[in-house]
């Protein structure tokens, strides 16, 4: 097996778009996913390894680590795409929600690349091309977020993580996030909504899933950007 690439959170919404991507274009993949959506039978029907992952508590991280090294012996990728949109209104317990989005954004990462590095120092000693980690972070860590406020603290963390991790691992992994503003509306969001979103960019547009897969591509297909934060928001910051 040609070395994967790892995308976690990849039931639906962007990891979903990233994984068929990578499956069109002939790339390995592993995937990892909380609910199984019919989504996860359809990649699995077409070649990817899914591996069921909460990541609810250490435990559950270091289980599937365990069940990642089972699967390969080198990845040329790992994309943090595992994200959950929690916010304070919604939660009454307020040390659970700051618990729950820093284990989801930045601890489970960070504990997933310091065990997955042997397996990306050996894709760039197989290659002689450097690996790749790839944080998917939010807008919100440059602004900070009224409503979402451990939700954008966590990110943050991700973010600097991305900086530390770049030091720790050079030349052999580059280590990058990308960071987007809106994306793609869920089904259930309402005209007034959307009107409002899509005026806080100066595109004013909803650009879809593709804007991630560009610039994911373009990280990858670099052999120079590291340390990085690629903003995906429209123009969001001049408004």
């Amino acid at each position: 097996m040609t070395s994967p690439i790892l995308i976690t959170g990849a039931g639906q919404r962007i990891g979903l778009a990233l994984a068929k991507h990578f499956i069109a274009a002939g790339q390995t993949i592993i995937v990892t996913y909380r609910t199984r959506h019919k989504a996860i039978d359809e990649l699995a029907q077409q070649g990817a390894i899914c591996i069921a992952a909460d990541f609810s508590d250490d435990n559950a991280i270091v289980e599937f680590i365990a069940v990642l090294k089972s699967h390969t012996s080198s990845l040329k990728a790992i994309i943090h795409n595992a994200s959950s949109w929690d916010c304070e209104a919604n939660n009454p317990d307020s040390a659970a929600l700051f618990d729950n989005m820093m284990r989801i954004h930045a601890k489970t990462p960070y504990l997933i690349n310091l065990a997955s590095s042997e397996l990306l120092q050996r894709y760039y000693e197989q290659h002689a091309a450097p690996a790749d980690i790839i944080h998917l972070t939010d807008y919100v860590v440059d602004t900070g977020s009224p409503k979402h406020l451990a939700y954008a603290a966590s990110k943050a963390a991700l973010d600097n993580l991305t900086k530390s991790f770049a030091a720790k691992y050079a030349p052999q992994i580059k280590v990058n996030a990308i960071a987007p503003s809106l994306i793609i509306f869920n089904e259930d969001d309402d005209d007034a909504y959307r009107a409002k979103t899509l005026k806080k960019s100066l595109m004013g547009i909803e650009p879809g899933c593709r804007e991630i897969i560009n610039s994911v591509d373009l990280l990858l297909n670099s052999h120079y950007i590291t340390g990085r934060s690629l903003p995906v928001d429209g123009g969001r910051h001049l408004k």
